[in-house]
């Protein structure tokens, strides 16, 4: 009996649709590309955040790496968000 409620819940778009499935789907992907690109995007966000430290004790060091950094995921997001079916229904970011 609980294993109809729960396959109940996964078609009416219960807890586990919405946290796992439904904001990739809104992009046009699967749990395991959103997880990839997320997990991309973090790390280079990480990195970028790494060499800004470095650059703030020794400014003639990555002078440029994080900005460069920001624009090219924002340049990307702006490009999947124009390439979307509805871009109009698209999230300000995609993450």
């Amino acid at each position: 009996m609980a294993t109809d409620n729960r396959m109940g819940e996964r078609r009416s778009g219960g807890p586990g649709h919405r946290l796992f499935v439904a904001h990739p789907r809104s992009l046009g992907m699967s749990w395991a590309q959103h997880g990839a690109g997320a997990v991309k995007i973090g790390a280079e966000l990480i990195g970028a955040g790494c060499a800004a430290m470095v650059h703030a004790a020794v400014p003639g060091l990555f002078t440029d790496t994080a900005g460069k950094t920001v624009a090219r995921i924002y340049d990307h997001i702006q490009s999947r968000k124009a390439g979307a079916a509805n871009p109009d229904s698209w999230p300000d970011y995609e993450i």
